[in-house]
C-alpha cells in the first residue's frame, strides 16, 4: 500500500510510538509484505529467521523487534511488537470506512455495465466499460475490475486475508489494507472467493475464465488466459503465469510459482514451484508422464506379485 503522500520516518514512528534509527527525514512511501516489498516501503520482521531476508529486502525501511545493525541506505523502527504495529500503520492511512448504500456513492462504474440487484459495490470501487455483475455479488472497497468483465452470483471480491499471529489470548488478525484487480474480459464463477491482498494486491490476469466455488488466496497474482476449473484452491502469495490450466479440486500451497502453460489434473496437490508447459497430477502433485511410468511399473509387480504368491 502507498501513502497518499511521502512521510517522513519520525512521523510513522510517532504513529507507532516506537525508537528509530535513521535520518529523521528519511523518506516512507508506504507499507508491504516481504514478497511485494519496493524501495520506499516499510516491512515487518518479528523473528530472527527471518531478520536477514528482510534486511536485505528491497525495503527500505524495516520494522523489526530488535535493535541490529541498520543496513546503508535504510532505516529502522524499532518495536516490541512489530505485527500489531504494522497493522496499525495500515489502518491509520486506510482505517475500515462502514458503507451506507448497496453501491458506493464514490464508486466509479463505466459505460455500459449492468449491476443486478442485490450486487454490493464498496467505497472507491472502479468498474470499466461493458461489465455483467450478477445479483449478490460483493465487491469490497478499493477493488479495480476492467472492461468486459462478467462475475455471477455469490462471489465476494476483497474479504480480508486470512493472516492470524497466534497470541496466548487466543489469534490476532493482520487487517488488510489491499485490494483486489480484475483486468479486462475475466470471467468469474458462481460463489467465489478472491482475498484482497495484506498491502498490495491480489490480480486476476486479463481473459482468464474461472469456473464456481474456487478460493484465491491474498496477493496471488494469477496470469492472463488462464482456466480454472471448480473447487480449486489456491493460498495466499502464489504466483500463476499465463495460460495455466487448473483443473477440479486442486490445492496449491503458499509462495509458490506455476510456469507458463503448467496443466494441473484434477485434484492434484501442490507443495512446491512447477515448471511451466508439462502436465502435473498426484498429491504431492509430480509430472504425470513420470508419475504414470512409476504407477504403471507398480501395478506389474503387484500383478507379479500375486501370480507367484
Amino acid at each position: 500500500m502507498k501513502f497518499p503522500k511521502t512521510h517522513k520516518l519520525k512521523d510513522i514512528a510517532a504513529i507507532i510510538d516506537a525508537k528509530y534509527i535513521g535520518d529523521e527525514n528519511y523518506p516512507v512511501e508506504g507499507i508491504n509484505e516481504i514478497h511485494r516489498v519496493e524501495a520506499g516501503d516499510i516491512v515487518f520482521v518479528d523473528h530472527p529467521k527471518y531478520y536477514d531476508k528482510a534486511l536485505e529486502s528491497a525495503a527500505t525501511i524495516i520494522l523489526i523487534n530488535k535493535e541490529v545493525e541498520c543496513p546503508e541506505g535504510k532505516a529502522l523502527l524499532i518495536s516490541d511488537d512489530p505485527f500489531r504495529d504494522f497493522v496499525k500503520i495500515g489502518q491509520y492511512f486506510l482505517p475500515f470506512q462502514p458503507a451506507t448504500k448497496h453501491i458506493s456513492d464514490t464508486a466509479e462504474i463505466g459505460e455500459g455495465t449492468i449491476i443486478q440487484p442485490g450486487a454490493f459495490v464498496g467505497n472507491d470501487v472502479k468498474i470499466g466499460k461493458n461489465c455483467l455483475i450478477h445479483a449478490n455479488v460483493t465487491i469490497n472497497d478499493h477493488a479495480i475490475i476492467g472492461d468486459n468483465v462478467i462475475i455471477r452470483s455469490g462471489t465476494v471480491l476483497g474479504a480480508d486475508a486470512f493472516y492470524y499471529k497466534t497470541r496466548p489470548s487466543g489469534f490476532d488478525r493482520l487487517k488488510s489494507v489491499g485490494n483486489v484487480i480484475i483486468e479486462n474480459n475475466v470471467e468469474i464463477g458462481a460463489n467465489c472467493t478472491i482475498d484482497r491482498g495484506v498491502s498490495a494486491s491480489t490480480i486476476i490476469g486479463e481473459g482468464t475464465i474461472m469456473d464456481n466455488l474456487i478460493q484465491i488466496g491474498h496477493d496471488t497474482i494469477i496470469g492472463k488466459k488462464c482456466l480454472l476449473a471448480s473447487q480449486v484452491g489456491i493460498a495466499g502469495c502464489v504466483i500463476v503465469e499465463d495460460e495455466v490450466s487448473i483443473w477440479g479440486q486442486v490445492g496449491i500451497t503458499s509462495g509458490v510459482t506455476i510456469g507458463t502453460k503448467a496443466v494441473l489434473l484434477a485434484q492434484a496437490g501442490v507443495s512446491k514451484s512447477l515448471e511451466g508447459g508439462k502436465a502435473y497430477f498426484g498429491t504431492p502433485a509430480e509430472e504425470a508422464r513420470s508419475l504414470y511410468k512409476k504407477l504403471a511399473t507398480t501395478q506389474l509387480m503387484v500383478k507379479e506379485y500375486r501370480k507367484n504368491k
